[in-house]
Formats: structure tokens, C-alpha cells, sequence
């Protein structure tokens, strides 16, 4: 028997929106969508290495914008994390805190994409998937 990491599922307010920017922002792609509600979209990596779903429920929403960036976030793998930050915020990001480098030598930086959510940039010293 196999296990694998599919998706994990996000409930947003506006999720045509928020897929729009993280597909123009984030170099993700689409992999399934509908266009009725609750506008379910699956993205996915360039590598589909990983999947997740935005989706519009009426409940069941998160107040993302509340919560602690360590409480959830989003991380990205980035080859050039001040670059990608200053993007980002160029986009409509907002910054939550500078960038920090770890005891390991790995680069994080926490930001709030336009509806409040967490992402989180990592620049590993030692990549830990492929």
C-alpha cells in the first residue's frame, strides 16, 4: 500500500481571485477547476510535486488575516528569496517581518498575500525534496 501527499484544500473568500494571483504570482498552474461555485481549483507546482485546492464555501472560512504566520502559512521553495519577496510585495503582498536565516543556514521570510494569508519563502541550504 502507497500513501502520498494529494492536495490540501483552502476555503477563501474570493477563490477565482485568489487563484488568478497565485497562478500570475506564484508560477503555479491549474490543474482541475470548475466554474460554478464553490469554484474549486486545484493548483499545482511547475514539478507537480505538490498540490492544493482553493475553494468557496459560504462557511467554514478561516479569518487567515488573524492568524500567526507560524499558526499556517504556505511555503515556496525560491532560488533568490529577496528578489521573490520584493516581487511579491510588488504584487500586492505585504511583508511580515525581514528575512532570517536559520542555525542551518536556511533563508525564511514570512509574507501575507492580498487576502491575508501567510507564504512563506524558504531558500534551504540543503534542499530537502528533490
Amino acid at each position: 500500500m502507497s500513501i502520498r501527499f494529494e492536495h490540501i484544500a483552502i476555503n477563501v473568500s474570493d477563490a477565482r481571485q485568489v487563484v488568478a494571483w497565485y497562478v500570475s504570482n506564484l508560477d503555479l498552474v491549474v490543474v482541475r477547476g470548475t466554474n460554478e461555485p464553490p469554484y474549486m481549483t486545484f493548483l499545482a507546482d511547475q514539478g507537480r510535486n505538490m498540490m492544493f485546492e482553493f475553494y468557496q464555501q459560504p462557511v467554514g472560512e478561516a479569518d487567515y488575516a488573524r492568524l500567526h504566520p507560524v499558526a499556517f502559512h504556505i511555503a515556496f521553495a525560491v532560488d533568490d528569496i529577496e528578489a521573490t519577496r520584493a516581487r511579491l510585495i510588488a504584487a500586492g503582498a505585504t511583508a511580515e517581518g525581514e528575512v532570517t536565516t536559520t542555525p542551518a543556514g536556511d533563508k525564511l521570510c514570512f509574507l501575507r498575500d492580498p487576502w491575508g494569508m501567510t507564504l512563506q519563502l524558504v531558500m534551504r541550504a540543503q534542499p530537502m525534496l528533490r
